[in-house]
């Protein structure tokens, strides 16, 4: 693991415990050179995925892209950046455990969405308005209509 300070591949991990419910272990490392500290987040990949999209064409399952829709929908939103770890942990366990090689990007978001809105209602509806492309402003009303 190279110190992302001062880019030294020698480091030590001072501390290591589990998290997201033993699902991810978060190492406390520190640079042999410079004595910085980081932590670094170690997760097992359980199955390469294939993701079915609406147009019928499939991709690599990349969780960068749901990491970045979801961090989108929470911006200035006050969720810490635990929480948001945690919630990304618990959308890619749901993922796996469909236990299916292909998974559409609808059961995804439906995954996404629920998640989201256990955490903050208006970080959801963010999501929902893309996910769902909303047509008309009623449609998005409605949506709204169903969180109260």
């Amino acid at each position: 693991m190279n110190c992302p300070f001062c880019s030294n591949s020698e480091t030590k991990v001072v501390d290591s415990r589990d998290t997201n419910e033993g699902k991810i272990t978060r190492r406390r490392r520190e640079c042999e050179k410079c004595s910085a500290r980081f932590s670094t987040y170690e997760e097992i990949e359980l199955l390469r995925l294939s993701v079915l999209k609406k147009d019928g064409g499939k991709a690599d399952y990349d969780k960068n892209k749901i990491e970045a829709g979801v961090r989108r929908a929470l911006v200035k939103r006050p969720v810490t950046q635990e929480k948001i770890a945690k919630l990304l942990g618990e959308i890619e366990y749901e993922i796996h455990a469909l236990e299916k090689p292909e998974v559409t990007t609808r059961e995804i978001g439906k995954i996404v969405l629920r998640k989201l809105k256990d955490i903050d209602e208006v970080a959801y509806v963010r999501f929902a308005s893309v996910y769902k492309s909303f047509g008309s402003v009623e449609s998005f009303k409605k949506e709204l209509d169903m969180l109260g």
